[in-house]
């Protein structure tokens, strides 16, 4: 049996929320309601709720980097996070970490790039050459 990932966030607007998550990162909207929208969110369900949006602090000490906690994001293989950050640049979206390698010929070398959806919410998308090297120590 195959397992899915469910995330349900706050966001302050959903037309703006599918703006961004449907025309931006070229997510498929699912079901909805006056107050909540879903998102095929890179095979991952991603339910979008209005409200007020998690507090989130520069805390978390990645490499040379301080990212925004709590975030969320996903892992593409290394074609596919190029083309989302292609897509990225093209659609206007202002980076808080620009797309960058890190740990460059370290276990667990990655790219990764890090923005904000318009509710505010921090968003990672890390890319991998080999997925085998996601958990490596």
């Amino acid at each position: 049996m195959k397992s899915l990932f469910h995330l349900a966030i706050h966001v302050t607007d959903l037309d703006a929320a599918r703006g961004f998550y449907g025309d931006v990162l070229g997510c498929v909207e699912g079901r909805s309601t006056d107050s909540w929208v879903d998102f095929d969110f890179f095979g991952h369900q991603l339910s979008l709720h209005l409200g007020k949006p998690f507090e989130v602090t520069r805390t978390g000490k990645v490499g040379t980097h301080l990212v925004m906690m709590p975030h969320f994001g996903i892992v593409l293989p290394l074609d596919d996070w190029f083309a989302l950050a292609d897509r990225l640049k093209k659609g206007g979206v202002a980076f808080d970490i620009p797309p960058v390698i890190r740990f460059e010929g370290e276990p667990g070398e990655q790219r990764t790039m890090f923005f904000f959806d318009p509710s505010g919410n921090p968003i990672e998308v890390k890319g991998f050459k080999d997925f085998d090297s996601v958990f490596a120590a």
